[in-house]
């Protein structure tokens, strides 16, 4: 395994190092310091379990590409995948939604993190709306399903899963929600809240869309012809897997440098997960880490709306998500000792 997850190994450690010191520079007390580190561990698990299916896609992609493309897609991919979507991304949500320059934000964010949190908790209501919208489609469309054939929590898991044949029935969910609490809000933050939750959803319908493009079968044919147009092709996806994790990164902090230290942790254990099932030709092992992930999705969905009306401590965030993680594990795990009793 070190051959596989050495890089991400000496990543890990790294990235630790350096949430453990933001933390002590920011607090200056050893609780802070290991706040941040807790942070940063659990922001890294999340991007792990929920990329874990990104892992398999570039797999098989990757098995169709040349072999100086695949080089090169596990190199320049993975920049782009950590600095754009994990830190450029997170910096652009920040400066939408506080409606401040890049520049101002990254050096807000470095010297003045007192007024950085100001402007953020300013614009806490935009993200939580929109990113709430956006991760509950992202997790309702996996439960709400009748293709889905493995059930984790069964009872649950079946319900949703039968209500896959009513057409439009997530959407319609979401935005019935979405109305619910545009009258809990205070007045003067419905509009707000209206158009980031709209917006998440149209962004969610957007990505939906074009997955939908890039996955037909003359689209595929086509980007798998070409060691570019594989790359591009392989980009695109990782974009769209990486979005629901960066969304709910700002459930758990709104740290920016924390964020992409997290991300960025789990970014190169995709990469290792991805060179390893290309190398090994094998599948995921664990039968419900998925169940797990997407649950953790549902979870951070309903906290983010929650967080419009009252305050939800990160901690309590964090240990649901990871909870569920653990389980799904844990149920893996025995599923396959059972397997291999019965064989």
């Amino acid at each position: 395994m070190l051959k596989y997850l050495g890089w991400a190994y000496a990543v890990t450690v790294l990235g630790l190092v350096l949430a453990f010191w933001l933390g002590w520079y920011y607090s200056g007390t050893l609780s802070g310091a290991l706040g941040f580190l807790m942070i940063g561990v659990i922001l890294a698990v999340l991007e792990i379990s929920l990329s874990f299916d990104n892992a398999i896609v570039n797999a098989n992609k990757l098995e169709k590409m040349t072999e100086i493309w695949r080089r090169r897609f596990l190199t320049w991919g993975i920049l782009i995948a950590v600095f754009g979507m994990r830190i450029l991304f997170p910096l652009l949500v920040v400066v939408v939604a506080a409606q401040i320059g890049p520049i101002e934000a990254i050096r807000l964010a470095a010297t003045q993190p007192d007024r950085y949190a100001e402007i953020i908790n300013g614009a806490h209501l935009s993200i939580a709306a929109f990113g709430g919208a956006f991760l509950m489609l992202v997790a309702l469309s996996w439960f709400i399903d009748e293709e889905k054939e493995i059930d984790w929590i069964r009872g649950i898991e079946r319900v949703m899963r039968n209500c896959g044949g009513l057409p439009g029935f997530t959407v319609a969910f979401v935005l019935l929600l979405v109305l619910l609490f545009s009258m809990a809000v205070p007045p003067a933050d419905t509009g707000t809240f209206l158009f980031a939750a709209i917006f998440g959803i149209v962004t969610f319908l957007a990505v939906e869309i074009l997955g939908h493009v890039l996955d037909s079968s003359d689209a595929a044919d086509q980007v798998a012809k070409g060691g570019l147009g594989a790359f591009l092709y392989l980009e695109v996806l990782d974009a769209s897997f990486s979005f629901d994790g960066v969304i709910g990164a700002f459930a758990l902090t709104q740290n920016l440098f924390l964020i992409a230290i997290g991300l960025g942790i789990g970014a190169m254990y995709v990469r290792s997960m991805t060179i390893m099932l290309v190398e090994r030709k094998t599948l995921a092992e664990f039968r419900y880490l998925e169940h797990g992930a997407f649950w953790s999705i549902l979870i951070l969905s309903m906290i983010m709306f929650a967080q419009t009306l009252v305050h939800v401590p990160e901690v309590i965030t964090g240990l649901l998500g990871a909870s569920f993680i653990g389980l799904s594990l844990m149920s893996s795990l025995r599923h396959n000792r059972l397997l291999r009793a019965a064989e």
